[in-house]
């Protein structure tokens, strides 16, 4: 996150206590952008999580990641996932329709390398126990 990122577009809206009784600097912003997604039908720039599908290339940052052949955007921080068995990455789409799981679903991603193109999945939910099953046992 930077500081051209909002709350909502990074997924870190559940950190905000909108009951607070003097409420918190941005609030109102949060809250705005909160409702004209609603009307919207999503957020039009979302960061995701990537995921090679491929468990050869690697990941550093600054790959262009591909939705049916229109570049979307680079990503922005990248590692080797040793549980999800491929490399990873954050990076924040930006698009000119809602950011949601059909935009996801819909697309065929692809991350261009500096050893050619690779599919992969992208994901507004964490890769690797999204309910936290795991985590909760």
């Amino acid at each position: 996150m930077d500081n051209t990122d909002t709350l909502l577009e990074c997924g870190l809206d559940f950190t905000c206590d909108f009951t607070k009784p003097y409420g918190f600097i941005g609030a109102e912003h949060v809250l705005a952008q909160k409702n004209k997604a609603k009307t919207d039908g999503g957020l039009f720039k979302r960061m995701g999580q990537v995921l090679v599908t491929n468990p050869e290339p690697l990941l550093h940052h600054g790959e262009i990641l591909w939705r049916n052949g229109t570049r979307v955007c680079e990503i922005r921080s990248a590692s080797y996932g040793h549980t999800l068995g491929g490399a990873v990455g954050l990076a924040m789409l930006e698009a000119d329709e809602p950011i949601n799981k059909d935009f996801l679903q819909s697309g065929e991603w692809e991350v261009e390398t500096p050893l050619g193109m690779y599919p992969c999945i992208v994901s507004l939910r964490p890769l690797y126990d999204p309910k936290n099953l795991k985590i909760n046992k």
